[in-house]
């Protein structure tokens, strides 16, 4: 009986991995010169560099200083760092040699030329919903309008085994839904047009949702918040800490402008997400804020008339107790030039209150502190209109000061624990001293 068991055990085990290795295996694609490439009208090219744009492409594929698309952008995981690839033209060491059939499957499938897996950084698990015409014209774009670069992407420091690029196939198998995005027929146009773009071309869940031990985005937890870069992105749910709820006009005002005067300016890595959605059509930034505003549940009411607001307007008046706390002469020797708002109805998107803004009221002080020590520069938010950076002029214990009156007086909330020592880690994180 014991052998008639470690028998079947043993033949089961080759089935398993039988089938498994038969899931895993991917055939290399021919390699098409670029000769052999088809060519692409101007409007096919047009519709891709949109589309890469709202999926920030270029952020993710081009290393700092580095060529646009060239890759070696480090993303670090805690896993290890993964380099982003090379995507320009490159015949050697892009993607030059790429059929449009290779460059979908890597794009649905995460599967290379080679057949390779590719590591689950590259957000296929989003892509996977994008339309074949949609991928077609972001290969037509970068093959047309990008030049090729000569760049070898760097080795990911990923340790063995998890480096073993076949097993990500398992990974793959437990957490990733492969298909085109089907239509909700119960929804709006305009709401299945900004799902289309949120959960697939923009993959937004990537940032703005937490992960599991396996670095896989949780379902379960979707859009609750997550940290990115050193940077917060907060929850695109009802539980976001703005002090006024996110509606689908504020997260189109939003996407649109780059700042918004009840939940502030598009900095930190949300700035490239910006920079890519403004040059949608109006109508896709419009969608977009329709399903956002969906997830965020929230109705139109008057901004205006929500108490936290007014409270933190009022806590920034001037009393026969100005300037008493170290930390509001500093806001108002620094910041209230620009931040000061007299009454609720007099806010401006270029100076948000800063009493109501995610930044302030996270549990986490570190948006709010990258913000001070490296400011908004004119690319960033809106157009035009920058925030100086208080990195050289202010010590730790003055923008841990400013932190603090935030928090407590014009928000209202509990005190940040350890402060000076937050303002400390983050400027070595973000640059050097």
């Amino acid at each position: 009986m014991l052998k008639f068991t470690l028998s079947a055990l043993a033949a089961a085990a080759v089935i398993v991995i039988g089938g498994f290795g038969i899931y895993a295996w991917h055939s290399s694609l021919p390699a098409m010169s670029p000769a052999a490439r088809p060519s692409f009208d101007a409007a096919t090219v047009e519709q891709g560099r949109l589309i890469a744009a709202a999926g920030y492409c270029a952020a993710c594929h081009t290393a700092p200083g580095g060529a646009p698309y060239a890759g070696n952008y480090p993303m670090v995981t805690s896993f290890g760092t993964i380099y982003a690839s090379n995507i320009t033209p490159d015949p050697e060491t892009g993607i030059g040699e790429w059929s449009p059939e290779a460059f979908r499957r890597a794009m649905h499938e995460g599967v290379d030329r080679e057949g390779r897996n590719l590591f689950p950084a590259f957000p296929y698990d989003h892509f996977t919903k994008m339309s074949d015409a949609d991928v077609d014209a972001v290969y037509a774009y970068i093959m047309t309008d990008i030049p090729p670069v000569k760049e070898i992407t760097k080795q990911p420091t990923i340790p063995f085994p998890l480096n073993i690029r076949f097993l990500q196939s398992g990974w793959k198998l437990l957490f990733v839904h492969f298909g085109r995005y089907e239509p909700d027929p119960s929804q709006s146009a305009a709401w299945n047009r900004g799902a289309y773009l949120v959960e697939g071309v923009a993959h937004c869940g990537a940032c703005h949702t937490p992960r599991n031990a396996l670095g896989a985005e949780e379902k379960s937890k979707q859009y609750a918040g997550a940290v990115v870069d050193d940077w917060t992105a907060p929850p695109l749910t009802n539980a976001n800490p703005s002090a006024v709820p996110w509606t689908a006009a504020e997260f189109t005002a939003y996407l649109k402008a780059g700042s918004d005067p009840y939940h502030g300016v598009a900095s930190g890595p949300m700035a490239e997400v910006v920079a890519g959605f403004r040059q949608l059509p109006d109508s896709d930034i419009a969608a977009i804020g329709t399903y956002l505003g969906s997830i965020s549940g929230a109705t139109g009411s008057n901004p205006a008339q929500i108490p936290a607001l007014v409270a933190s307007i009022n806590a920034g008046k001037p009393d026969p107790d100005y300037r008493q706390d170290p930390g509001e002469q500093l806001y108002a020797s620094a910041c209230a030039s620009c931040h000061y708002n007299a009454s609720p109805d007099s806010l401006e998107p270029e100076r948000p209150d800063l009493g109501i803004i995610s930044a302030t009221r996270l549990d986490d002080p570190s948006n709010l502190i990258h913000t001070i020590l490296d400011g908004v520069p004119a690319s960033q938010g809106v157009h035009g209109v920058t925030m100086p950076a208080f990195r050289t002029a202010l010590d730790n214990s003055q923008i841990a000061a400013i932190a603090a009156y935030l928090r407590t007086t014009q928000a209202g909330l509990p005190p940040w624990q350890n402060l000076e020592a937050s303002v400390q880690s983050v400027r070595e994180r973000a640059g050097t001293n």
